[in-house]
């Protein structure tokens, strides 16, 4: 894969285009610099070619774990008809988040390696997205007695390490959310079963008396 294909020189002018055109139908107050080469090597995937946000509304791009960030990332790369394998090879930033980001992962990796070293057992890692199982599979590709593998489907894809040797272990069961009971009944954030502490279901626990007011 030639990181030719996505330089400034190459890509560069058609993300600029593209993206000034997507701030300005936005009305976002910010502006962006391409880098590559040397000044890329800074990220953990060693990408060929970063654009970096800065402005007063760069925070939008980075809430929700840099939400923004990666949509923009995803629309560029869907504008350039980049492959599944190739999306590594362009990465958004602001602030320096994803930089930073990247760094927390892999050290969460290498840190999670030891104690499976120790413990001998596997490691699940809460849901992430493809970009950040990545990072965890890379950090840990040279580990001789480890390995790294994801698991689960959709949102609650993860990544689990093992001792090397170990079987897989099957998906864990995907969580049931349910729509709370016409109302507001329920507590809040429901979606669990509740069972009272008479009978089969929590609407046959007799009702709380007390002095009404």
């Amino acid at each position: 894969m030639s990181d030719v294909k996505f330089s400034r020189a190459t890509a560069g002018p058609k993300i600029e285009a593209f993206l000034k055109k997507v701030l300005e139908a936005a009305g976002l107050r910010m502006s962006f610099e391409l880098a590559d080469g040397e000044d890329a090597k800074a990220y953990f995937e060693q990408p060929a070619l970063v654009v970096k946000f800065s402005g007063p509304d760069t925070e939008y791009l980075m809430t929700n774990k840099g939400e923004g960030l990666l949509a923009l990332e995803q629309l560029t790369q869907e504008m350039l008809r980049m492959g599944a394998d190739e999306h590594a090879r362009i990465c958004f930033d602001a602030g320096d988040f994803r930089l930073m980001r990247m760094e927390e992962l892999r050290m969460s990796a290498l840190a999670v390696a030891e104690r499976v070293k120790e413990s001998k057992m596997p490691y699940r890692f809460s849901p992430m997205s493809s970009r950040e199982r990545r990072i965890i599979h890379l950090a840990l590709r040279d580990e001789t007695t480890l390995r790294s593998e994801s698991s689960g489907a959709g949102p609650v894809r993860h990544v689990v390490v093992y001792p090397a040797g170990m079987a897989s272990l099957p998906d864990p069961p995907a969580p049931v959310f349910r729509r709370p009971a016409p109302g507001g009944g329920g507590r809040p954030g429901g979606g669990r079963d509740f069972r009272g502490e008479r009978g089969e279901r929590g609407g046959d626990r007799p009702p709380r008396r007390g002095p009404r007011r």
